[in-house]
Parts: structure tokens; C-alpha cells; sequence
């Protein structure tokens, strides 16, 4: 069982061959005690799924996990160590096995995120979402398109962030962005704190849409572009889409898929 997710691929070719799932985990105590409980509690166990990586930290922990193996098939299970976990499952020493045995797959894809900084040119995954955010006291001032149409020609906030379905109830959440149907083929962009238009509250697009961020005051008001936790710099402009060639395989425990944590959020944001 490895600690490592940089040596995954290599590892997870022995473990397929002994039949075993691979088991990678945060450097925390909590992920190391239940790692040392997996292994043992699974050693005569039989998972059907023989390229099962089990992955134990918190939420950003497991979407580095995910983009260090965008190239694999590999079926991928959390086991959360950390805070809120979203991506994760709820650990149980008593159901574990039965949950491995029983989990429920859902399929996602990233945003493919390609920026034009003043130094370089940077291509990065988000699984959550891409930021566009104010780099300095100044406000943000830019423009959104979807190919050649524009969304909006001007607006000044803090920032505008676009999110995936996985990511609605993430970061766009916090910003009073839509929740999102894990099946809906949609992409949102939310401004952050919009000053101008100030009513302006963002937009639903197809997830075929290919979208195109500029900085229109880059001496001024420079920016930053952070995908799900990788950032860049001094932005001129991002270009944002779905990536469908890549698919990440998550598993969830039969009661706690990820649609129906998405339900729950969108309950509590009706409710409140």
C-alpha cells in the first residue's frame, strides 16, 4: 500500500496484478490511522474492482490525487480525513468493506483552463472551478465571451469564477452562485462582490460553451487566475471549456452518492 500519489501509476499496476486495491493517504495522523486499519481490515478481502484506489485526506488532497493520474482509468474512492470532505465518503470502520463492495460510480470531467499571463502561456485542470481574481486593491475590470458572443463587454468586481457541476457547491456557492445538477451539462459563471453592473448576477452556459475572460485594464488592475488551487499571475486573458477527453471515476457509498449531496446543499440554500 503506498503513502505517495506521485508514484501511483507504477504502484497500481503490482496491486492490479495481486488483485488488491491501492491505498494512497494524506501525511496527517487521522489519514495514516485509517490507512493502517485499511490495510489490515483488507488483507483475504476480495474487491471486484481491480484498478480501486483508495484515497484518504481531505477534499484537496484528493483533486491533486485525481489530476496527477488524469491519465489512468483507475476507479477512485475517498475516505475522508479532513473538514467538510464533499468529494469524500464518510469513513466507517464497521461498513467499510461492504461500502468498497457496494459504491455507486459517477463520472466527471475538469475545465480545461489555458492562460495568457504577461510572462508565459499555462494550461491547468480545475475539477471544482476556475477563480479570476483581483491581484491587487484595484477592482477587477473585464469582459466574458462564449466564442464570438459576448456574456458581458464590462465588469468591474473582485473576480468572476467559473465551476463545474462537482464544483457548484463549492467556491460558487459561497459566492451565491446556482447549484448545479450533477447531470445538467451546464457550466456557471458567478462574479465575485460585482460593483459594476451591481445587479449583474452571472450567467448558466451550455457545457460545450468555450469561454474567454480578458483583462481589459492590465497595467492597472492586474489579475490572477487560480484553477481549483494552481495559480497564475499577471492574466491578459483565459480561455476556459470542458475537457471531455478526461474522465475521472468516483465511487460513493450507496447512501451518500455525490448527486444527493448536491440535493441536500440545494435543500439548505431553499430552506434558509
Amino acid at each position: 500500500y503506498e503513502s505517495a500519489s506521485s508514484s501511483l501509476a507504477e504502484s497500481t499496476k503490482v496491486y492490479r496484478r495481486m488483485n488488491k486495491p491501492l491505498i494512497i493517504s494524506d501525511n496527517n495522523l487521522k489519514s495514516k490511522k485509517i490507512k493502517n486499519f485499511l490495510i489490515k481490515k483488507l488483507i483475504g478481502q476480495k474487491i471486484k474492482r481491480s484498478n480501486l484506489v483508495i484515497v484518504i485526506g481531505g477534499d484537496g488532497f484528493m483533486l491533486q490525487t485525481l489530476k496527477k493520474n488524469k491519465k489512468t482509468n483507475n476507479y477512485f474512492y475517498g475516505i475522508n480525513s479532513g473538514n467538510y470532505g464533499f468529494l469524500m465518503n464518510k469513513f466507517s470502520k464497521k461498513n467499510i468493506i461492504t461500502n468498497l463492495k457496494k459504491a455507486k460510480l459517477v463520472c466527471i470531467s475538469p475545465l480545461d483552463m489555458k492562460v495568457t499571463s504577461k510572462q508565459k502561456t499555462k494550461n491547468c485542470l480545475a475539477i471544482n472551478e476556475v477563480s479570476i481574481l483581483r491581484q491587487s486593491r484595484q477592482a477587477a475590470m473585464l469582459s466574458i465571451k462564449n466564442k464570438s458572443k459576448f456574456i458581458i463587454k464590462r465588469l468591474i468586481s473582485d473576480g468572476v469564477l467559473v465551476s463545474t457541476p462537482a464544483g457548484s457547491t463549492a467556491y460558487n456557492l459561497s459566492v451565491h452562485g446556482p447549484i448545479l445538477d450533477l447531470n445538467s451539462k451546464r457550466l456557471s459563471i458567478s462574479p465575485i462582490s460585482a460593483f459594476r453592473p451591481r445587479r449583474w448576477i452571472g450567467k448558466i452556459v451550455s457545457d460545450k460553451s468555450i469561454l474567454e475572460i480578458k483583462n481589459l485594464s492590465i497595467l492597472k488592475r492586474p489579475l490572477s487566475a487560480v484553477a481549483d488551487n494552481i495559480e497564475v499571475r499577471n492574466v491578459k486573458s483565459v480561455k476556459i471549456k470542458i475537457n471531455k477527453k478526461i474522465k475521472f471515476n468516483l465511487l460513493y457509498d450507496k447512501n451518500n452518492s455525490l448527486q444527493k449531496k448536491i440535493k441536500l446543499e440545494q435543500i439548505k440554500r431553499e430552506t434558509n
